[in-house]
């Protein structure tokens, strides 16, 4: 099995972890690849022998023959491994090494029974949305998909108008803090701390839902994920920022942007059937009620 190891960093609480781990993928003969800049940091930082294998460092070197893609982090790290599996259709697990982890397949906490999975193959993939972004303002080398939300925002104190047309129907400007475009996935993250509704990932949808809003009638807005959306803000400042998950652009007052369901899908790999409703359970305290108990 060939398996690819990335990271952005690994704590002094998660470094003997991490270690056994990789020893327990050695020990299996798996065939190992690690992220460039990582492998070196690590490999300066600590005395420890790391398992002989391969690197990478974008998705250009990324080997099409990739089994699996092994995030170790926490949610951040997850969704930047978007940037380098893009298309090529490997299966991403995330390991949580780091807070909350909710996109995480498992923790790490809960010891090696996920890696006996892995290799016997009891797990499931499931296919999580990816949205697409285009734009002139968009800087070269910029990554344009996005895995949670497309989100923009305004960059200085004054509120943004943002106009929306949804498959060329105009919808009423928003007159807000900015305005969050989420897949399903992203259901959980930025828009439903806007307020925006939970969407189970399988669900075929959009969520619009705007950011402090200076309308007292404007509401989330679910839309069918084959939607065509177009935005341009207007500010004071001439200015907003458009972000992408964790990764951003400035774009000028004016500025066309467009976002679609891109054409492939993000291959999630998850090891038990109940993940995303227990991890509303267990990190999100959904139904935290002691009459529950």
């Amino acid at each position: 099995m060939k398996i690819a190891i990335f990271a952005r960093e690994i704590g002094d609480k998660w470094e003997k972890r991490f270690f056994d781990i990789l020893n327990e993928l050695s020990s299996r003969e798996a065939e190992l690849s690690y992220y460039a800049p990582f492998y070196f940091a690590i490999s300066d930082n600590n005395r420890k022998k790391i398992p002989k294998g391969k690197l990478f460092s974008s998705d250009k070197d990324l080997s099409l023959d990739t089994d699996i893609f092994l995030c170790f982090g926490g949610d951040g790290t997850f969704l930047e491994s978007l940037t380098i599996v893009k298309d090529k259709k490997i299966p991403v697990a995330g390991i949580n090494f780091g807070r909350l982890g909710f996109l995480t397949s498992v923790d790490s906490v809960l010891g090696n029974e996920w890696i006996e999975r892995l290799f016997k193959g009891s797990y499931k993939i499931e296919k999580r949305v990816v949205l697409s972004v285009s734009s002139k303002a968009i800087p070269k080398g910029f990554c344009k998909y996005a895995l949670n939300e497309i989100s923009i925002q305004r960059k200085d104190p004054f509120m943004l108008s943002v106009h929306v047309k949804i498959n060329g129907m105009t919808l009423p400007p928003y007159w807000s803090d900015g305005l969050v475009l989420s897949s399903p996935t992203g259901s959980t993250a930025y828009s439903l701390s806007v307020g925006g509704p939970i969407a189970l990932p399988g669900v075929k949808a959009l969520i619009l839902a705007p950011i402090a809003s200076h309308n007292l009638n404007v509401r989330p807005l679910v839309v069918p994920d084959s939607s065509t959306i177009e935005f341009y803000v207007e500010s004071r400042s001439g200015e907003a920022i458009v972000s992408l998950d964790n990764r951003s652009f400035t774009i000028p007052t004016g500025e066309l942007v467009t976002v679609t369901m891109a054409k492939f899908n993000l291959r999630y790999l998850s090891f038990y059937g109940d993940n995303f409703i227990g991890a509303l359970r267990e990190k999100l305290m959904w139904g935290a009620d002691k009459r529950n108990y």
